[in-house]
């Protein structure tokens, strides 16, 4: 895949690097019609110093360029940070012994090198948010004048039906949902990936017992990364099956055909309880008793993405990572 005049498609991935914020990087750096201008890096997963060591060592072991790889947000524009270790492990990715990183951060942080990366590309570039959403949105505020080089954002996060942190909110809105709702308020066009699709593509035992056996190094990290945890409660007696996660929000730049999407008002509720951080996704065919009594509210139009071509994906990450 690359845009209309065959050239890559310029990205900046924004990651809290766990377990399948590195998948994502690993396909991102090696697939051929990406490129990757910069990594941001924001607390999420595990803290913000974590992830940055975690990006700069999975990007190492990937045999990346020298892509600069900034510092940011350390907690949520509001709450505290709440880490997923219990998920990701205690180093945030998967305690499997990865070694230290020998390159360094930029001497910039996220929102400087957002600004500089985007506006310095000659083409628009298209973010790829896999990670709360607090680096952008303060881009988003802070310099609004980025949105006329931004293609789309393209963000893992969200649920339509059934949410992980909560019964209805995904983690990564969840974590910050003030920041999603700036981010999906920017006017910027914006295709939300979310836990309907992220959960459904799983590469099977068979499949992550190869990369692992993998003489390459960031081959065999994929597999390693894909086994350290079953990729869904019924993946049944294939337990070293792994869903690629995040990295589906990639495929879905790459391939935007392996998604079905429908344009659909999405909002995010911040209103404290149990329904914190949940998107709101109408997917009625017409307004209800609310809107005729009380008016329409103003809400953003998002590209839901509501179906997965699950083969398809699978096989372009496989292909992707072993090139």
């Amino acid at each position: 895949m690359t845009n209309a005049e065959g050239q890559p498609i310029p990205v900046i991935i924004d990651c809290d690097t766990g377990v399948d914020d590195a998948l994502a990087l690993l396909f991102a750096v090696r697939h051929p019609g990406l490129d990757v201008r910069a990594v941001t890096c924001v607390a999420g997963n595990t803290d913000v110093d974590g992830v940055v060591r975690n990006t700069l060592t999975v990007l190492e072991l990937a045999g990346a360029p020298d892509i600069p790889v900034a510092r940011g947000a350390g907690r949520p524009l509001i709450e505290p940070a709440r880490s997923a270790r219990h998920v990701h492990g205690e180093d945030g990715m998967g305690d499997i012994g990865l070694p230290a990183p020998t390159r360094a951060p930029a001497d910039v942080d996220a929102v400087t090198l957002l600004r500089r990366e985007i506006l310095a590309s000659p083409r628009p570039v298209t973010l790829i948010p896999t990670a709360p959403l607090t680096n952008i949105a303060l881009l988003l505020r802070t310099h609004p004048e980025v949105t006329r080089n931004i293609e789309r954002i393209v963000f893992m996060g969200g649920a339509v039906a059934c949410g992980n942190a909560t019964p209805v909110a995904e983690f990564n809105v969840w974590h910050d949902p003030e920041a999603a709702a700036i981010a999906l308020t920017a006017g910027v066009p914006i295709t939300m990936y979310g836990l309907d699709v992220f959960q459904r593509v799983v590469v099977p035992g068979a499949d992550v017992r190869r990369l692992r056996a993998s003489a390459e190094p960031g081959t065999r990290l994929a597999g390693d990364l894909l086994s350290h945890r079953p990729a869904t409660p019924d993946v049944g007696a294939d337990s070293e099956a792994g869903g690629i996660g995040d990295a589906g929000a990639v495929c879905s730049v790459v391939d935007p055909a392996g998604i079905t999407t429908r344009l659909l008002p999405v909002e995010v509720s911040l209103a404290p309880g149990p329904t914190r951080g949940q998107t709101v996704v109408d997917r009625r065919p017409r307004p209800g008793e609310s809107e005729i009594h009380d008016g329409l509210r103003e809400q953003q139009l998002v590209d839901v993405a509501l179906d997965v071509d699950v083969d398809r994906f699978v096989k372009l990450y496989l292909t992707t990572v072993e090139g």
